[in-house]
């Protein structure tokens, strides 16, 4: 059994999902089944408690070294191996923990304008009905009060949009010549250019993968007082929850995330306001970035009205997943 040759470590909301299932397209590459292992977020057992809903995914945690590995048997031989957990690049000790087991990986991060991430971040959450704040700006200010709580990262809607902070670490660990950086707009845009530079990154065959799939598709429910009763239920269900075994924990939050998003709405862009309240958030961060990547990400610092992303009309009967992958009934 062998360790990953890759992974895609970051961010959260940035196309994570969608790549992972395109590279697994390539002949050459072989994708974990399990595209979150976060196999390296934790020593061992993760935490048992957090915010809400964090217990279920806590429980989704392939913590144990076997298990893991066990992940990439099914590899034909010669193919380099990969997995895809975006909170790697985040926790400082994720990163010190890969550099421990796997000193000479090649890691792939996928940037989103950190606003643009934050927002689409307290959206999938607020649709889930496990977000308890109707306002991504305000949701942001109580991010130091979950943080001392336990809430688990996918919580940090600012602090895992900055990057700087984050590649300055990583560069610290591994060679810049192993980290491959682009922009999640690369990924809409130009699908075709960045899976090749992908490909001629991790020395495969160019040109035998062309497409991303569109996935992470969020319903917007409205915050009707069916909304909030419903809600309330599931955040209080999330805190049962621990309780029980995680299939049926797992099947009663799906029926009441299912009711909550049947009339769930396309995702409502941000607004020029919010933009304005939360670019201050991360400016000193931006210029980190430039400085650590030598890139320029002056644009994330202007308020804009362009958003959105890897995303298309939710199809008929689709609902949203915690952990962000599309669930069919």
């Amino acid at each position: 059994m062998a360790l990953p040759d890759f992974l895609v470590i970051g961010a959260p909301k940035a196309g994570t999902t969608a790549l992972h299932a395109a590279l697994a397209r390539h002949p050459a590459l072989f994708m974990s089944a399990v595209k979150e292992p976060k196999h390296f977020l934790t020593d061992g057992p993760p935490p048992t408690r957090g915010g809400p809903g964090d217990t279920q995914t806590f429980r989704e945690h392939v913590w144990r070294r076997e298990d893991y590995e066990a992940l990439f048997d099914a590899a034909p031989p010669g193919a380099l191996t990969g997995e895809s957990t975006p909170f790697y690049l985040y926790d400082r000790r994720a990163q010190l923990r890969i550099h421990a087991a796997i000193p000479h990986a090649k890691l792939i991060v996928v940037l989103r304008d950190p606003v643009e991430r934050a927002h689409s971040n307290w959206t999938h959450l607020w649709s889930a009905g496990l977000e308890p704040v109707g306002d991504v700006v305000r949701a942001c200010a109580e991010e130091e009060r979950r943080i001392a709580a336990g809430w688990s990262a996918f919580w940090h809607y600012v602090g895992l949009g900055r990057y700087g902070e984050q590649l300055r670490h990583l560069y610290r660990l591994f060679p810049q010549d192993n980290v491959l950086v682009f922009r999640y707009r690369d990924l809409v845009d130009e699908p075709l250019k960045t899976l090749d530079r992908i490909c001629g990154f991790l020395g495969v065959e160019r040109g035998v993968i062309s497409e991303v799939p569109r996935e992470n598709v969020t319903a917007h429910p409205e915050r009707t007082l069916r909304h909030q009763a419903l809600s309330r239920v599931i955040r209080a269900g999330a805190a049962v929850g621990r309780h029980l075994p995680g299939s049926l924990a797992g099947r009663l939050t799906e029926s009441l995330e299912g009711a909550l998003q049947d009339n769930g709405r396309p995702r409502r862009p941000l607004s020029w306001d919010q933009r304005q309240a939360l670019i201050p958030r991360f400016e000193e961060d931006i210029v980190l970035l430039q400085e650590v990547t030598g890139e320029d990400f002056g644009d994330w610092l202007r308020p804009r009205e362009r958003s959105g992303g890897l995303m298309g009309d939710r199809p008929p009967g689709q609902r949203q997943a915690r952990n962000g992958r599309p669930r069919l009934p």
